[in-house]
Parts: structure tokens; sequence; C-alpha cells
């Protein structure tokens, strides 16, 4: 049974068709990739996911439990979290305080089947943040802020992490770096769910990716199949 499903997905914003008709999955374990041009409906997939919004037609299943239109703390509680393309630290407060309320949230005391530590330091020193933990996160760098919005997430104990835009903006050694902790969090039995640009990132960790264009899936498949859709290469990889 997949970890997480959506069947018929559609959502519309000023009769415009964000996300039409769309089915998708993530098996547990898997690294999927959500891949498609600017506007092509991708975050609006994940908010929908994570209750953010509401799809207007569609259901969205859960580790066998309908999570449709569920307020967003239900379905952290449940075992979702998440990132953001714009990072939505709390800047006014210290890196480890950041991640202490997140672990007072989320999925409680669910003990780790992985890797991940159940400490909030523990979880600072696997995202490389434990030197930093009492820095104001506000005086972070990008690639830093992008690591507390990880840990932040893996606090709240999920089976399912959904990463929108983790690697936007770093440099190539920064990209790595994000990498190697994406293929930790994979290692310690947490499905990751990733809108990705940066392509060596998508092609050289997903074990499967979804293609969106004008809210329409349009490909789905292996990196190399994916690498290989003429249809794909046309609208988004170009030659």
């Amino acid at each position: 049974m997949p970890l997480l499903e959506g069947k018929g997905i559609t959502r519309y914003f000023g009769g415009l068709a964000a996300i039409s008709n769309v089915d998708f999955h993530v098996d547990p374990g898997e690294i999927v990739g959500l891949i498609g041009p600017n506007g092509a409906g991708k975050t609006t997939l994940f908010n929908m996911v994570s209750g953010a919004i509401s799809p207007k037609s569609g259901r969205i299943m859960f580790k066998g439990s309908n999570i449709t239109g569920l307020r967003p703390d239900r379905i952290c509680k449940m075992g979702i979290a998440r990132t953001f393309q714009s990072v939505k630290i709390f800047g006014h407060m210290t890196v480890f305080d950041n991640v202490r309320v997140a672990s007072l949230f989320g999925a409680g005391s669910k003990s780790t089947s992985g890797k991940i530590p159940g400490d909030v330091a523990g979880i600072l020193e696997f995202v490389d943040l434990y030197k930093v933990k009492d820095n104001m996160a506000a005086d972070l760098t990008l690639v830093r802020q992008k690591q507390l919005e990880v840990a932040r997430a893996l606090a709240t104990r999920p089976d399912l992490l959904l990463l929108d835009e983790l690697m936007a903006g770093l440099n190539v050694s920064e990209v790595t770096q994000a990498m190697d902790i994406v293929k930790r969090i994979r290692q310690s039995n947490i499905a990751v769910f990733m809108i990705e640009h940066v392509m060596k990132a998508i092609m050289g960790m997903c074990d499967r990716i979804i293609v969106l264009h004008h809210g329409e899936k349009i490909a789905e498949g292996t990196p190399q199949a994916i690498a290989d859709n003429k249809t794909v290469v046309e609208v988004y990889l170009g030659e």
C-alpha cells in the first residue's frame, strides 16, 4: 500500500485549473521528485497534501486514512512534515529553540524507527547545525536556514517529508551537502517527496519522477525514462 496517494486531485484558482485530475503516490522509503516549469502546479499540490488548501475534487490518502481537507496541524501529527520554497523560520528565536518548538508538535512521542535522533541536539547534529545552535535563526546564511527548516520538519517525527526547492540558491558544494542530508533522511526510513529544479539532485537521488505542466501530469517514471521522454525534454528539460 502506498504511504501517500492522491486520486483525481483538482484545484482551481479564479476559474483556472492549477491542478487538473492528477494521480500520484509515494511508497514507504521512496524518494519521488516533482518537476515542471514555473507555474506548473507543484507547490499547489504540496499545499493540498499538507493541508494549507483543499482540493476542489479528488482524494488524498496517507497511511490508509483519508486526509483530504484536514487542517495542517492534524496532517502534521499524522506524520507529514514540509519545508517551504521561501524559508519560514522563526528568525527572532535561536536555532535550538526553532527545533525545540517543532519537537513539541507533530507526531509527539512517536519513536523513530531509523537513524533520526530523538532529541533536539541530535537532530541539529544530523543536519550539521549543532555548532550554531545558539545563533539567532535570522543571522544564518541561506543554506543554514534551509538546513534549519529540514531540522524543524524532522523534529515533528514525520514518516513523509515534503521538500519544496531545498536546493534553490545553493552553490555546487552546498547542493552536494544538501543531497547528502536527503540521502541520510531516506536511510532513516522517512520517505521524501521533493520539488526541485536542480537536475543533478533530481536525477541523482530520485527513485521516480513526476512531471507537471499547466497543472496536468504529463509523465512519470524513472530518472532515465524522464530524461528520454521527448515531451518532457520539449517542455522542461531542453536540449
